[in-house]
């Protein structure tokens, strides 16, 4: 267990108007611990292919577009499964579900490393993983929100923040470790690792009273899986087929949660001003950094032709070494100062790290590294802002579908933002010269890129500052 985390989360304020008593709070704050340590293998299994995937694309004989998918299809399912259990959790409950998904992410593990020859199986195994893996981060979320007071919630959020960012920060680096010296195949075992967690969690979990026993809307489930799907594939093959369909699936899902008496995702939520925007904002934030991320290997295989060890441990894996004490300060910052604050450092971070990279990506793959570190910390200040701002703008009784919902369109944003760069690598739409100073002509496709990341990061911090400029 992470001493780190232990400590933070042994603060009075976490308590001190914390709906429960004094014995069964001590207990969900060991939990929450336990489910931080979840959380980290879950979001790590999210960017460990990250960095294999250039080898993978080789394998297979396969372009970026498709090779994309190996992430693409843990995102979707991890994203649609986090909007499930969300909103399941107030019939089932915490426990029930945590134990489901833990067995589900390793059942899929065990699939893949025994299928990783057949492209088709693992990406059906990636897929399978996702739906397991979601569990525990939408599950953590209603914890925090339900039984975490609001003056001890910034906090919180960031030190599981902190834990889930560097997850995705060393996912890569461990990633880039086992694809060069042993095989990509292996990184199917480490989600078994989860299972230690199990007897803890089960002992440590308040058994909650039910609070829905409405049936489960399966259809609008498969309405938005498929629609999902099909708008991920235009993303990435920009067949307009695929687009078509998707739209008119999507516009049955929406026509179905009109008339359906127990919709996937509750219409009162679209009625919530803050939560849609702040909702809305988080996705293009998140988006836009998953989608950079997953280029980077790429851009350094073509760019600078690095190994996959190097780009894991060399560029990528420094990175993570500030981002626990940037989700921790983050979450001081968001409960002394604000939302508004925060977002602004997190944004500014992020866009200047572009800008510079942008100009000088093919001067030195260091640049990528010391860029990487201020980019990593302000996703971890933009993640604890969104968490705070949707908790805060939630009842009650909506707190287990309204951040399952977060979960959802902000993992879902992540895998379109993955198979978007993907796609836009395999077309070749920007390898036109722009920036007159690069001296590689290879390089003119990734900078250009970085202008496209700095446009969206700046129209999605825009717009959460606009409409929370009153209020936050």
């Amino acid at each position: 267990m992470n001493q780190d985390v232990q400590t933070n989360l042994n603060n009075e304020e976490f308590e001190s108007d914390s709906p429960l008593p004094h014995q069964t709070f001590r207990n969900v704050k060991l939990a929450i611990a336990w489910l931080s340590f979840l959380a980290f293998f879950s979001v790590l299994n999210e960017t460990v292919f990250n960095v294999a995937l250039p080898d993978i694309a080789k394998q297979f004989g396969i372009m970026p577009a498709v090779a994309n998918w190996v992430n693409t299809s843990f995102i979707l399912s991890f994203s649609i499964g986090s909007a499930v259990y969300g909103k399941i959790s107030e019939r089932f409950g915490i426990k029930k579900l945590l134990v489901i998904g833990i067995v589900i992410y390793s059942g899929g593990s065990l699939l893949g490393l025994l299928a990783h020859t057949y492209l088709p199986a693992m990406i059906a195994a990636r897929f399978i993983q996702g739906i397991g893996a979601s569990a525990v981060p939408a599950l953590i979320m209603v914890m925090i929100a339900r039984f975490v007071g609001p003056t001890g919630r910034g906090k919180a959020f960031g030190v599981v923040g902190s834990l889930v960012a560097l997850g995705e920060g060393i996912g890569p680096a461990l990633g880039g470790f086992i694809t060069q010296y042993v095989h990509w195949s292996l990184l199917f075992l480490i989600p078994i690792m989860t299972l230690i967690a199990l007897p803890f969690l089960y002992k440590l979990l308040p058994n909650e009273s039910l609070v829905s026993s409405g049936k489960i809307d399966r259809f609008g489930i498969i309405l938005l899986s498929i629609g999902m799907v099909l708008f991920s594939l235009y993303t990435t093959h920009y067949h307009w087929s695929s687009l078509v369909l998707s739209v008119v699936i999507l516009g049955w899902f929406a026509f179905h949660l009109k008339g359906s008496k127990n919709p996937f995702i509750e219409p009162v939520l679209f009625q919530n001003r803050k939560f849609v925007l702040g909702v809305l904002s988080g996705c293009i934030l998140l988006g836009t950094t998953a989608g950079f991320l997953s280029m980077v290997p790429y851009m350094m295989k073509e760019v600078h032709h690095l190994s996959v060890g190097l780009i894991g441990s060399g560029i990528l894996f420094p990175g993570t070494m500030g981002v626990i004490l940037f989700g921790i300060i983050g979450g001081t910052l968001v409960d002394k100062w604000g939302n508004r604050f925060t977002l602004s450092i997190g944004l500014f971070m992020i866009v200047i790290s572009f800008l510079v990279l942008s100009f000088l990506l093919d001067r030195s793959p260091w640049v990528t590294t010391a860029v990487l570190i201020f980019i990593l910390g302000g996703l971890s200040f933009i993640k604890t802002v969104i968490s705070n701002t949707v908790a805060d703008s939630l009842e009650p009784e909506n707190i287990g579908a309204g951040m399952g919902m977060l979960n959802f369109a902000c993992f879902l944003s992540e895998g379109i933002g993955i198979a978007f760069v993907g796609g836009l690598l395999s077309q070749k739409l920007l390898h036109s010269p722009f920036m007159i100073n690069l001296e590689k002509p290879v390089a003119y496709v990734y900078s250009n890129m970085l202008l496209v990341f700095i446009i969206v990061a700046i129209t999605g911090g825009a717009l959460y500052l606009l409409n929370y400029r009153r209020t936050q």
